[in-house]
C-alpha cells in the first residue's frame, strides 16, 4: 500500500507526508531532526575545512577527542558541540 503511495506522489511535501507522516507526527519530527542534524554537521566540516583546521585541532580546542566528530555526523550530540564554532576562525 505505501509503496503505491509512493508512486502516485505528485510534490515532495506529499512525499514527505505519505513516507513519514503529517508534520507533528512523531516520525516526520524523527525524519526532520535527522536532515536537521546532517545539515549541521556539514556546516561544520564545512567551516572547520574554511578555517584550515583539523579535526584534531578543533577537537583540542573544545576539550574534547577527535573520536566524537564522526558519531557528530549522525547522533544528536551535535547541539552540544554547536559552542564550539567560536573557534572556526582562523587565528
Amino acid at each position: 500500500m505505501k509503496k503505491e503511495a509512493i508512486r502516485n506522489v505528485k510534490t515532495f511535501d506529499e512525499l514527505l507526508d505519505t513516507k513519514y507522516g503529517k508534520a507533528g507526527s512523531s516520525l516526520r519530527d524523527e525524519h526532520e531532526a535527522k536532515a536537521n542534524y546532517f545539515v549541521i554537521s556539514e556546516m561544520l566540516k564545512e567551516a572547520r575545512k574554511e578555517a584550515h583546521i583539523t579535526q584534531e585541532q578543533l577537537a583540542e580546542k573544545i576539550g574534547t577527542k577527535k573520536a566524537i566528530f564522526p558519531g557528530l555526523k549522525t547522533a544528536k550530540l551535535i547541539f552540544s558541540y554547536l559552542r564550539c564554532s567560536k573557534y572556526l576562525k582562523p587565528d
